[in-house]
């Protein structure tokens, strides 16, 4: 097993500015996405704004060759969706945009889910459950807490809702590297796995289906879809572990209320 990287106050000093930055980035999309737009138009907007206005870079771009800036996942699609200029958002669609930054040495990881025109009840209520199973699993985070606790709170979540967790992707550790240890499991027992401690940082990133857990990976070697073309949600922010509970260092300015 590689080693769990603990980070020092000025290493998540670091690691807060990345993650303020990459907030920044999706208030600016918000202005600019609407239906109409292309996902690859989505990405452009991003990548520019991050290098031109930032100074930061895109961290996704060439990882694992890796073409683009950011993952676009498009309805049934459940992670991994790449731009492409002939996709346009139409009303209705609900769309996972997931971004990396990296900043004076360290990675930010975050996504969040766009709802075009007039969305379904039922694709809304997806979209906001996961986004709740998020949360509960942020709120576990404190030392002492295990990882099985996180991943338990976050199953049930989803579970009571009538939906299913996505297994063979999770949240994983996350500072120089896009991908440390440790890999944080969406679903689990409480009191098992890691125990946390203070300067641990890593992503919590559920991926919800509407139906069945079951996953495939299309022919372009990315881009995985649900089975039964169900739609599928995600959210993901980048979390530190503090002495008394978490941070959420990719805090958007809406989310905090979430906080309160």
């Amino acid at each position: 097993m590689a080693e769990l990287k603990i980070k020092s106050p000025a290493e998540l000093q670091v690691m807060r500015e990345s993650g303020r930055l990459l907030a920044s980035v999706f208030a600016y999309l918000d202005k600019h996405v609407s239906v109409g737009i292309s996902t690859m138009e989505i990405n452009d907007l991003a990548e520019r704004y991050i290098v031109d206005q930032l100074g930061a870079r895109p961290a996704s771009k060439g990882q694992y060759g890796y073409q683009y800036a950011l993952n676009t996942s498009v309805n049934q699609v459940v992670c991994h969706g790449v731009p492409a200029a002939n996709q346009r958002m139409k009303s209705g669609d609900i769309v996972n945009v997931d971004i990396t930054l990296e900043q004076g040495g360290f990675i930010a990881d975050s996504s969040k889910m766009y709802l075009f025109g007039e969305v379904a009840p039922l694709a809304k209520r997806l979209v906001d459950e996961t986004y709740s199973a998020m949360w509960a699993g942020i709120r576990i985070v404190k030392p002492g807490a295990r990882l099985g606790d996180v991943g338990h709170a976050i199953q049930r979540h989803v579970e009571r809702q009538g939906y299913s967790i996505v297994r063979e992707y999770c949240g994983h550790g996350i500072g120089r590297e896009m991908h440390e240890e440790p890999q944080v499991l969406h679903y689990g027992q409480s009191g098992r796995g890691l125990v946390l401690q203070e300067g641990m940082t890593f992503t919590i990133e559920p991926m919800v289906n509407q139906g069945k857990a079951k996953v495939k990976t299309k022919k372009d070697g990315w881009t995985v879809v649900t089975s039964d073309k169900k739609l599928s949600a995600q959210w993901e922010h980048t979390i530190a572990v503090t002495s008394n509970g978490y941070e959420v260092l990719t805090i958007r300015e809406e989310e905090r209320i979430q906080l309160a």
